[in-house]
């Protein structure tokens, strides 16, 4: 399966992006998003994601430092980076880089484990060869410009918490009863409000938890705390519409930040790279 990846270059998307660099993300999927990047030298400043980011090296070599140590990803390895952990990323070569990523909630990876009550997994090693997890994101990750079945992605997240929790056996830890109705209920809030600030008060209200229980369950859920799970949302909402091409000035409006240079300053910390870059490196893609 991996190899039908390396086959495709980008599967009839690469003629749509100008110049040769570019970003090229699929349709969004419920709590699952799927990019593909191809770039030389450093791309990417320090920063971090709420989710897991999963991924490919397709060509070239990704180079990367990630929890105090420097890292290099070659074709055919898997890249396991966790929820809120600083990275950074570059190609390794004069010959550029080009990578598939998946980044995945950490309430699906939690369902595909069937357990409440055991620490998401935490795979130590950020760069792994194993052939079966390489084939199991491949499937996902094959064909950006295609509708994904909804049976392919429960078999997808129950293949992809097995192949982790087979990584990190050692580090699953039980961690208690978790009030996953009442997290849900938070999340789903934050969701709904994420244009504006929330105040702790209100998930206090929706959840019937004090807020510091319930800062420290959202973690435990989903790898992340209230805080930056508001941001994130509103982030994935401004490079939406970065795709789109409005004006920064009105998405920083629109998603909740104060003005601009507050947009840009938390976009280049949850992304590495600044919107106005970011424009310059996604195209739309077209159905």
């Amino acid at each position: 399966m991996l190899d039908s990846v390396n086959q495709t270059p980008s599967d009839g998307l690469e003629r749509l992006c100008k110049p040769r660099e570019h970003f090229i993300s699929a349709a969004p999927l419920p709590g699952i998003e799927r990019m593909e990047a191809l770039f030389f030298g450093n791309m990417f400043a320090p920063h971090r994601h709420d989710t897991y980011a999963l991924g490919i090296t397709m060509q070239g070599v990704q180079t990367f430092n990630y929890r105090g140590s420097s890292c290099a990803s070659q074709p055919g390895n898997v890249i396991i980076l966790h929820p809120d952990e600083v990275h950074d990323g570059g190609a390794g070569t004069e010959d550029g880089l080009r990578y598939r990523m998946l980044y995945l909630e950490p309430s699906l990876l939690r369902q595909g484990l069937g357990t409440d009550t055991a620490s998401l997994p935490f795979v130590s090693d950020p760069v792994i060869a194993d052939s079966q997890l390489a084939a199991t994101l491949a499937s996902m990750l094959a064909h950006l410009d295609e509708d994904v079945d909804p049976l392919l992605i429960d078999q997808f997240i129950s293949d992809i918490a097995t192949g982790l929790a087979q990584h990190a056996k050692n580090s699953m830890k039980p961690i208690g009863f978790l009030a996953l109705e009442h997290m849900e209920r938070a999340k789903q809030y934050l969701e709904d409000n994420f244009d504006r600030p929330v105040q702790s008060a209100e998930l206090e209200e929706v959840t019937g938890l004090d807020r510091y229980r319930l800062i420290r369950q959202f973690r435990a859920c989903f790898g992340t705390t209230p805080y930056r799970y508001l941001m994130m949302r509103r982030l994935q909402k401004a490079r939406i519409l970065i795709s789109l091409r409005q004006p920064l000035v009105d998405i920083a409006g629109d998603t909740g930040f104060a003005d601009q240079s507050h947009l840009n300053r938390h976009f280049k910390r949850a992304f590495g790279i600044t919107p106005g870059r970011w424009a310059e490196l996604t195209c739309e893609k077209s159905h």
